[in-house]
């Protein structure tokens, strides 16, 4: 008989047979193993370490900011799990994959999206990790449904940066209560981190534009206000930013400016999107980044996004 304590983190403290002596050893995933043996635990990594990753503190940062860092939001067996799910991706680009860089860049900036239902190991990840919770938690919502996926793959010597930009006006929502999750599996320097202007997600809609080119291919030219100016001292004081180690994440919304430079190193990114209760389908006149081909022809504007392309994760 194996006598274990579930109490985070996890202790295998006796075993009948080799006396009383405690002979412990602590796992941050939902597997033990004691003397060659192994155990799975039926309780789940989102269940036992949300309430650790999540602070009051850190979801009024969100909610002010539009931005925050969770430190260790993957575990080990999950970062290898997506670690996975990311060389198969790029092995297999998908129907919507990008270069978003110039060919004379020494570097090279590679863009995917929407993979999660021909790659298991983002599936997995999007519904069965912390993150379904943790995005119902940001989002002050009762429920979390996968958006959609996107990778972002800056080679090492990339030049191309990420100008500053909102999500949302690319998409084909409306509604407040969405986030994106933001995790390198490689370590990224302060210097190759996203950065975001702090507070920036409360209400304006800025124009959105092709990152290399700057044209103006969703909303009109002129129906959206343009950038504020982010070589004024009064906003460079509000960007925010974090040096990530691989297993943290940065979480923001769908309406804070962000932007980063290029890297000197290789610098892999899994982004995970989710949305909440008020998120409603909203149609446009053009081709949304991305688009979600048929979806217009079966879900009316204005009506939640309840459809197979967005599965409830949480609850």
């Amino acid at each position: 008989m194996l006598l274990v304590a579930l109490k985070p983190p996890y202790s295998v403290i006796g075993h009948q047979g080799y006396g009383n002596s405690a002979q412990s050893r602590k796992y941050d995933d939902c597997t033990l193993r004691f003397r060659g043996l192994r155990y799975r635990l039926c309780m789940t990594h989102a269940a036992t370490n949300n309430r650790k990753l999540l602070s009051e503190a850190t979801i009024n940062d969100f909610l002010r900011d539009g931005a925050v860092v969770i430190r260790g939001a993957l575990n080990s067996t999950e970062f290898e799990t997506l670690t996975r799910g990311i060389e198969s991706n790029l092995a297999r680009p998908g129907e919507l994959a990008a270069v978003a860089s110039a060919s004379d860049d020494p570097g090279r900036f590679f863009e995917d999206f929407c993979n999660w239902q021909r790659i298991a190991e983002y599936e997995q990840i999007l519904k069965h990790s912390a993150l379904p919770s943790i995005a119902a938690k940001l989002m002050q919502s009762q429920t979390a449904r996968i958006y959609h996926d996107h990778l972002l793959v800056k080679e090492a010597g990339t030049r191309q940066p990420t100008p500053w930009h909102q999500d949302q006006p690319y998409y084909n929502v409306d509604g407040r209560q969405n986030v994106s999750f933001w995790i390198p599996v490689d370590s990224v320097p302060r210097e190759s981190t996203l950065e975001f202007l702090a507070g920036s997600h409360h209400g304006t809609w800025y124009m959105p534009r092709t990152f290399m080119t700057q044209q103006a291919r969703w909303f009109p030219e002129g129906s959206l206000a343009n950038l504020p100016d982010m070589t004024l001292a009064e906003n460079k004081a509000r960007v925010i930013g974090w040096a990530l180690q691989p297993g943290d994440m940065v979480a923001f919304h769908m309406l804070t400016l962000h932007a980063a430079s290029g890297s000197a190193t290789q610098r892999r990114v899994f982004s995970a999107r989710y949305l909440g209760d008020d998120i409603v389908h909203a149609p446009r006149e053009w081709r949304t980044s991305p688009e979600f081909s048929g979806l217009r022809e079966t879900l009316p504007a204005g009506a939640q996004m309840h459809h197979d392309l967005f599965p409830q994760a949480w609850p």
